[in-house]
């Protein structure tokens, strides 16, 4: 039986996932063109056409698994929202997938494009998460609307950054989470007191 063509979008998803489960399997230092072109039922040529290096078609299969893996929670409760968040990223430091960003940011450190893209991915999933999480928040009337700005928005998984550059890139108490959340982010959102009643 004679296989389907792929093109297009469908060809670069169908590469990108392939990307994404080397990554996953391999970590970084696995992730080569040939077994990608491989696990895709594609060619090399057809991954080069679209991403130029590992590096590119690293940081891009490693979107598509932040995307995939790590929405924004909506537990009705902004605290709430912001320690799962921030848990989630602090259990992945343990995992392989720390691993793999080091092999990234290893391989993208040079790159004026890459490196900027794979940094809003390290951490945070990118703003817009943390502006949705807010923006609930806000309609819940827990949070100001004047909090609704990027640098606001981000200010927890920026503080968890802050840490893992200190001490390392290894999990972090609990206790820092909850004091990056209670002391900083839900002070820094909150609501005017007069406003609340």
């Amino acid at each position: 039986m004679a296989q389907v063509r792929r093109r297009g979008a469908v060809l670069e998803q169908a590469i990108l996932r392939a990307a994404a489960d080397e990554l996953t399997e391999s970590g970084y230092a696995g992730l080569t063109m040939d077994r990608v072109a491989q696990r895709a039922g594609t060619n090399k040529n057809a991954i080069y056409r679209r991403w130029p290096n590992r590096a590119a078609l690293g940081v891009a299969a490693y979107k598509l698994l932040v995307e995939t893996r790590l929405g924004p929670p909506d537990t009705g409760d902004l605290r709430t929202d912001v320690l799962t968040v921030l848990r989630q990223m602090n259990a992945d430091v343990g995992t392989p997938k720390a691993d793999v960003i080091r092999g990234l940011l290893a391989a993208t450190a040079e790159d004026p494009d890459l490196l900027p893209q794979l940094l809003e991915l390290v951490g945070d999933g990118g703003a817009s998460m943390w502006l949705t999480i807010l923006q609930r928040a806000v309609d819940r009337g827990q949070a100001a609307p004047e909090s609704l700005h990027p640098r606001v928005a981000t200010v927890a998984v920026t503080l968890l950054r802050n840490e893992y550059a200190s001490h390392g890139l290894r999990p972090v108490g609990d206790d820092v989470l909850v004091e990056i959340v209670d002391r900083v982010y839900l002070p820094l959102t909150a609501r005017p007191t007069a406003e609340r009643t």
